[in-house]
């Protein structure tokens, strides 16, 4: 596909939109950080801390250093740091004591909430405007959006320089 054939495809307006929108999350997460004392990977460790308690998958520091892409001392850093600032504990895994998984703090859970409460309710509104059936269109859309850009990533970490 050349250049202006890019250029005219409607497609390139979602993609476009897509990044505006991802622009938005991440200032709006930035600023959460600000106002809190996080670095962007703190929050970054916190969203996936708490992803992984909704699908009732156990977190280990090498699972979240995987995910974050962190080497062992900068994940020990960092959960020492959230650890400090109340947000995360570790705890020994109760079916093997060798294992250490991190939980998300109450505190975590209420600082995030005071201040994405507000920005999901906005959200939610906007939802409104949707019928169920788009919003099934809408959801199949995200998740097929996600899945190729984790992929873009993986071939961008693995492509020669």
């Amino acid at each position: 596909m050349s250049t202006e054939e890019i250029r005219q495809d409607p497609r390139i307006r979602l993609v476009h939109q897509l990044r505006a929108a991802t622009v938005e999350f991440d200032l709006l997460a930035a600023e959460f950080a600000a106002r809190h004392g996080l670095h962007p990977t703190d929050l970054r460790a916190l969203i996936a801390l708490l992803d992984a308690a909704r699908a009732e998958q156990p977190m280990t520091p090498g699972r979240l250093g995987g995910q974050l892409r962190l080497n062992s001392a900068g994940t020990t850093t960092l959960i020492d740091r959230l650890e400090r600032l109340g947000l995360v504990r570790r705890e020994r895994d109760t079916t093997d004591r060798r294992r250490v998984l991190l939980t998300v703090e109450p505190r975590a859970v209420d600082l995030g909430w005071s201040f994405f409460g507000p920005a999901i309710g906005t959200l939610l509104t906007a939802m409104d405007a949707f019928t169920p059936a788009e919003l099934g269109t809408v959801e199949r859309f995200l998740g097929a959006m996600t899945t190729a850009t984790a992929t873009a990533r993986e071939n961008a970490a693995t492509a020669s320089p």
